[in-house]
This record gives C-alpha cells, structure tokens and sequence, in this order.
C-alpha cells in the first residue's frame, strides 16, 4: 500500500520509491511555472519546449538521488536555469517583437466592455516583456525568478548559484531597470 505524500519533497520520494501517480502529481503541480519560466527566460518557445523536456529528463535521471533540503520547486528551478545559461553558452538567440507578441496573445486576456482598456492593457503588458527582455541574461532570470515564481531573494541565491547580496543586487538592478522602461514615454 502507498503512502499519501502531499507536499513536493514526499512525492519526490515516493516516486523514487515506485509511485508512478506521485510523479504525475509533481509533473501536473509544476508544469506551468517550469515553461514560463523557460519561455521568459529563453523567449523562443521551440527552445522553451527543449528545456522543459531536458529539465525533466534531468529529474528523472536524478531522482534516486533527490534530498529535500531545499523546496523540490527551487531545485526544479535550478536545473532548468543551468540549462538555459548552458544553452546561452553554446547560442545567443535573440527574441523579435513578434514572438513575444505571439507569447502574450497566447496568454490572451477575458475579453473587456472597453476597447481602450484593452488596448492599455495590452501596451502595458508589451511593454513589460520588452523591458523583461532588454535586461541583461542574470538580471532577467532573477527578475522571473522573483515576479513569475515569487521566489525569495536566497532561492534565488540557490537557483542561479550566485551568493545571496548578489541575487539582491540582480534583482534590485533589474527592478529599477523595469521600472525606469516602463515609466519612460512609449
């Protein structure tokens, strides 16, 4: 008989025990905050789709030697980082306007009785990606890091490797960074 794990580390573990449903439930849990996190981080979805298969390849190559000693999302989170910096190494693609348009009308919003309040909507949100893609590779992953996957500034320490004054001056940079972009005229 299996235990019930809820929480992402016991499910982890009980899918290194055997358990194929602890590893469906993982996968469905996490799925949707992995890929957007690859695809703001790689802003290319064909590349996106590469990393998310590679990321949870890795995962199920590691799982006999999965700990948790730290949350099983930051670890996740870990893995599909060096993967993007590794794919940044050996590539340097760069996104155009229309792709991230096509991201953001793939996230389309419920419709709206205003136009003109759509449209706003919309600029506003155009805007973000461009400001999230014109920062630099370390400043943007910490940026996502923190904004789509709220994680805290020593997660993201933990993600991307580096000590945590450093995550918090990648992230204080590319706050002020955003900010200025989007508070600029159009």
């Amino acid at each position: 008989m299996e235990a019930r794990a809820t929480d992402d580390g016991g499910l982890m573990l009980a899918w290194a025990g055997g358990s194929a449903t602890a590893f469906d439930e993982l996968y469905a849990r996490h799925k949707g905050t992995l890929y957007r996190f690859l695809l703001r981080s790689v802003s290319d979805r064909a590349t996106a789709d590469e990393l998310f298969q590679e990321t949870w390849s890795r995962v199920v190559v590691a799982r006999d030697r999965y700990r948790p000693d730290a949350k099983f999302t930051t670890w996740l989170l870990q893995i599909a980082h060096n993967l993007a910096v590794d794919h940044f190494r050996r590539q340097r693609p760069q996104a155009g306007a229309e792709e991230t348009e096509a991201v953001f009308a793939a996230q389309a919003a419920p419709e709206r009785d205003q136009p003109e309040q759509a449209l706003s909507e919309f600029e506003m949100r155009r805007r973000m990606q461009r400001a999230i893609e014109n920062l630099p590779d370390e400043q943007r992953a910490t940026f996502v890091l923190r904004m789509e996957n709220d994680l805290s500034v020593d997660e993201i320490a933990i993600v991307t490797g580096v000590g945590r004054e450093t995550a918090k001056s990648r992230l204080r940079y590319a706050m002020s960074r955003v900010r200025d972009q989007l508070t600029a005229s159009p």
